[in-house]
């Protein structure tokens, strides 16, 4: 919303740098409801493992191994958001400097919604991660997002404070 508003002929050495972060904004909130899409399917697939036979110690073992498979593939979704909220923080950090003051606020509730969605994310992360018992998909789950959540929050934290600054003078 930011990046639409910062537009005109005051805005205008900035155009290139605004339709940039217009366009890669858009692709974000495409992939973003492309991914709740996809952590619902993800979650359906844990609850459909929960639901599979176990009456013999072969649908034992068939309903452990769809089990999880299914929890791997529902932190890999969250895995995924992670990376995205880093992307909407990065965008609004762009932006921040050129962006029309008339809005500027609309920057601290991006990084907000952003820190919400990483944290958030990390969480739906553990709890899946915690049930998963082969080592090295922990290994992989955990490489994919060590650092990733905390980086997140501190930039869009910075990002915030300068907003709130820029506004109070």
């Amino acid at each position: 919303m930011v990046a639409r508003y910062t537009t005109g002929a005051k805005f205008e050495e900035h155009g290139g740098l605004v339709q940039r972060v217009t366009a890669e904004a858009d692709r974000l909130i495409a992939q973003a409801l492309e991914l709740a899409e996809a952590d619902e399917a993800a979650f359906q697939g844990v609850i459909d493992a929960y639901k599979l036979p176990s009456e013999s110690d072969e649908l034992k073992a068939s309903r452990a191994a769809g089990i999880q498979a299914a929890l791997v593939a529902a932190a890999e979704t969250p895995v995924r958001l992670v990376a995205l909220a880093a992307g909407v923080v990065g965008l609004a950090t762009e932006l921040f400097d050129v962006a029309n003051a008339n809005v500027i606020s609309d920057i601290a509730a991006a990084a907000d919604a952003a820190r919400a969605a990483a944290t958030t994310a990390r969480v739906n992360i553990d709890i899946n991660v915690v049930a998963v018992k082969d080592p090295e998909a922990r290994a992989l789950l955990a490489r994919q997002t060590d650092g990733i959540e905390e980086k997140v929050v501190l930039a869009a934290d910075a990002l915030s404070a300068r907003v709130r600054e820029r506004i109070l003078g």
